[in-house]
């Protein structure tokens, strides 16, 4: 029988797909003491390591305007292999056409820029209940 010493606790792993600095750093700031962060500056990036720690991931954070690959078209790629894992969209479009449009993109979620740390740590326990704060 596993004892409760022989057990190893992860923390939740976030990948951050965000090609700005002060916006990765306000988050892994934020998050970074509670969350294992890992960044990706475009969405092909963030592909990458959506694939090579898939299964480990629990949440992914995706800025929607990024060089070489959009947020837009990562997102879609990201829901047609895994239809549950969470994608919340940061966005500095506050319209409600692009909250519809991040749906329709598959996002769980929607964050306006700029982020607060409250809201997102709210968000982040929707999505994973056993952070706290």
């Amino acid at each position: 029988m596993i004892t409760e010493e022989e057990i190893v606790y992860y923390p939740p792993l976030v990948l951050v797909a965000e090609d700005d600095d002060s916006n990765f750093l306000l988050i892994k700031a934020i998050i970074g003491k509670k969350c294992e962060v890992m960044r990706a500056k475009n969405g092909s990036e963030l592909l990458a390591l959506f694939h090579e720690h898939r299964g480990r991931a629990e949440v992914i954070l995706m800025d929607i305007k990024m060089p070489v690959m959009d947020g837009w078209e990562a997102t879609r790629r990201v829901r047609e292999e895994d239809p549950e894992l969470p994608i919340i969209i940061q966005t500095a479009y506050a319209f409600s056409s692009d909250r519809d449009k991040a749906m329709e993109c598959g996002a769980s979620d929607v964050l306006v820029k700029p982020i607060t740390l409250g809201i997102l740590q709210n968000t982040l326990t929707k999505y994973i209940p056993r952070l706290t704060w």
